[in-house]
């Protein structure tokens, strides 16, 4: 397995360590996952995004959905069909299945709709307050110069 060296993005950059892990964890189940369900990532708009499953006979109460340290998760198992078929052929995949996929940090789960047999699953980014660009004032022998941010000086 090919192993990514992030060395010289940790000399300049704080904060990046799980970055390495991701990746590796990215590259591992790739290979093991393999297409089922097929799915598609979208970007919906500034911030936002969803994550589109084909989850065809499956009902709702058959899915899970779960969100945890920045992993969302879903789940789909059949209910055991009780009665007895005869089939010539069957293509229709009826088995479980777990998909997961990494979060960036301050993506949260908005919401999950189902139609048609898709499953998509609205996701958003909301950067708290004290995340965001802000100004700094530097003291200079008693006097205070201030920066102002690009948006700052439009207003």
């Amino acid at each position: 397995m090919t192993r990514i060296d992030l060395t010289p993005l940790y000399r300049s950059s704080i904060g990046f360590d799980r970055m390495g892990s991701l990746l590796d964890s990215a590259l591992r189940s790739e290979k093991t996952t393999g297409g089922y369900p097929p799915y598609d990532i979208e970007i919906r708009g500034d911030d936002q995004y969803a994550i589109t499953l084909a989850v065809a006979g499956f009902e709702q109460s058959e899915l899970d959905i779960q969100v945890e340290k920045g992993v969302l998760t879903v789940r789909g198992k059949k209910v055991e069909d009780q009665s007895e078929r005869n089939y010539l052929y069957q293509g229709i995949a009826n088995r479980a299945f777990e998909r997961k996929f990494n979060l960036a940090d301050h993506v949260e789960v908005s919401g999950a709709d189902m139609n048609n047999g898709l499953l998509t699953i609205s996701l958003v980014k909301e950067i708290p307050e004290a995340m965001k660009p802000k100004s700094i004032a530097i003291n200079i022998s008693g006097n205070v110069l201030e920066h102002q941010s690009e948006s700052e000086k439009a207003a």
